[in-house]
């Protein structure tokens, strides 16, 4: 079963080259000059796919600011092949923790208000008639938002909202996947009563399966972020493990990454040490899942390119990992979602996964470790760890 469907957009978006990633590991340092940080903006990358990416210039046109309190209304609809099998509490109550942990995983800085239109919608069509067996498209889903939207326009006010959630009921097992809706602003797309209907997500009956993050993985996409799992290959999650929600969403440490974080907003400039060139700094990083302190640091390696670090624990949003300590991965912001704009380093790729974890779960530095990419002329060496967080090397030449 897929961790998550990927956000569809139109057919004219644009779609980028993927990166190759080489890397060599060696214990020593090179020899470089000491260096002050640069300014965190030195170490920010534009995004080149035209779509969801992991840089920094997300168009917030095309898609929602992910800052504040993002009004969120849940529809509930069925079908003539497949009418509702009971009230609409439980499908409610089903995904409303997704709010707390947004709220948890955003420092406080995103709620998602969820308001239910408590009642169930007939749909046009039946539920078979919407594509989704077949992968469904753009523009077959733009119409299975259109028939919800027009279904509860008699119901409800969507200027009063920012983002839909649309709800099948289980009888419904022709809609099995969950989808992001991000809207075409070229094209005439959804309306209902004057607005324009610009993000939803239609869920799924994997929504049972992966509980309310699949909320939280979605709505990221509204967001602008890519998927961090693999759409091709026999490893599905060969690229970030159970480390990032965007990957995997049942993962054993789902907490957005660091640089996902800054992205979005949620940490500020000051929370991030830059090594945009040569030169090499000491950081005393606090754990992702901890509000405060430092939060990532970031070796610039191209223009598109860099190497992140930061401190995971065992807390929160994280409450159970594979592995604690220092993660680090590579960034590519010219690599399209799904063929791996992340990818993570296993720190540990000898060492036996205990049931429920992978390989790369396992993939935290501990103090004495160290990571080096002699092609990209970079270092990352962990010198101490805490309860709270751990003291990284970070060094280029």
């Amino acid at each position: 079963m897929r961790a998550s469907t990927r956000t569809l957009r139109p057919p004219a978006a644009l779609l980028a080259l993927v990166g190759v990633l080489v890397l060599l590991v060696a214990p020593a340092r090179p020899a470089v000059a000491a260096t002050l940080p640069a300014p965190a903006s030195a170490c920010a990358l534009a995004g080149t796919t035209g779509w969801t990416d992991e840089g920094h210039d997300t168009d917030r046109v095309r898609f929602q600011q992910p800052l504040g309190t993002k009004r969120v209304l849940t529809l509930f609809v069925d079908f003539p092949d497949a009418p509702a099998d009971g009230p609409t509490q439980p499908y409610t109550a089903q995904l409303t923790p997704a709010a707390d942990w947004m709220w948890q995983a955003s420092y406080g800085r995103t709620w998602l208000a969820i308001s239910p239109l408590d009642r169930w919608l007939r749909m046009p069509q039946p539920s078979t008639s919407y594509g989704f067996q077949r992968g469904i498209g753009f523009e077959q889903h733009e119409a299975y938002v259109r028939d919800a939207v027009q279904a509860a326009a008699p119901y409800t006010d969507f200027s009063r909202y920012d983002l839909v959630y649309v709800v099948p009921p289980k009888s419904a097992s022709a809609i099995s996947f969950t989808p992001t809706y991000v809207y075409d602003p070229t094209t005439a797309g959804v309306t209902a009563g004057g607005t324009r209907i610009r993000w939803a997500v239609t869920f799924g009956q994997d929504m049972w399966y992966w509980g309310p993050k699949i909320a939280d993985h979605e709505t990221g996409h509204t967001f602008g972020l890519p998927d961090l799992y693999a759409f091709t290959g026999t490893d599905q999650h060969a690229y970030v493990g159970g480390w990032d929600l965007m990957g995997k969403v049942g993962g054993r440490a789902p907490q957005y990454l660091g640089w996902e974080l800054w992205k979005l907003g949620w940490i500020d400039d000051s929370r991030i040490v830059c090594l945009p060139g040569p030169g090499w700094t000491d950081i005393d990083l606090t754990a992702v899942e901890y509000i405060g302190g430092t939060k990532i640091g970031v070796i610039r390696t191209g223009a598109t390119t860099a190497y992140v670090v930061e401190s995971r624990r065992a807390a929160y949003t994280d409450p159970n990992p594979c592995s604690t300590g220092v993660l680090i991965y590579r960034v590519d912001t010219s690599v399209r979602t799904g063929d791996g704009p992340v990818r993570v380093i296993n720190g540990n790729p000898g060492a036996t996964p205990p049931p429920g974890c992978s390989p790369l779960d396992l993939a935290a530095h501990r103090p004495g470790q160290s990571f080096t990419d002699r092609s990209a002329r970079v270092q990352v060496s962990v010198r101490q760890g805490g309860d709270y967080g751990d003291t990284v090397q970070i060094s280029s030449w």
